[in-house]
């Protein structure tokens, strides 16, 4: 496995909508790989391929704590079919979007279809956290960031300061 470069905002990559994948082969179990090995660096609960710079709709999550077992889940091509009505508050943060947090309002369920590791249909109902990760993790798949739920300034004031961030983080140290 190996670590990826993580995409920061602002970047236009990250407003881009993923496309579908094609097929599940040895290439695409690699680069999931990639992905969750880099989550972990990061650490984080989730990626999505576009955060690694690759267009593709494809997510890795493991919401486990760290002293639980690693319990990832890959979802290549997820679809919510379904979202409750009864919404929840979480914290989100995001690995595009270093050392910022919100609290952001979701549904508090969703049903969400995919493909798994090996290619295989799936069905999953996800509740609390799993829920919200994997519903933020598919807006990154469609090119919206959880900032997009605040408001203009907080939101501005934001890629403002990441893009002071970037700045800072390019500069090169003779």
């Amino acid at each position: 496995m190996a670590k990826r470069n993580i995409v920061i905002e602002p970047d236009p990559i990250l407003r881009k909508k993923s496309e579908k994948l094609e097929k599940v082969d040895l290439e695409t179990q690699k680069f999931l790989d990639d992905m969750l090995d880099t989550m972990y660096s990061a650490p984080g609960i989730g990626l999505a391929a576009v955060q690694v710079g690759v267009l593709k709709r494809l997510i890795v999550v493991d919401i486990s704590k760290e002293d639980e077992n690693k319990n990832p889940l890959f979802l290549i091509n997820p679809i919510i079919t379904q979202k409750s009505d009864k919404k929840s508050i979480h914290e989100e943060g995001c690995l595009s979007l270093p050392g910022y947090f919100a609290e952001i309002e979701r549904p508090a369920e969703c049903q969400v279809e995919y493909l798994d590791y090996n290619g295989n249909k799936q069905s999953l109902k996800a509740t609390g956290l799993l829920s919200t990760c994997i519903q933020h993790e598919i807006d990154h798949l469609n090119g919206i960031l959880f900032i997009d739920y605040l408001s203009k300034i907080k939101k501005d004031m934001i890629i403002k300061k990441l893009t002071k961030y970037k700045k800072e983080k390019d500069k090169i140290v003779l």
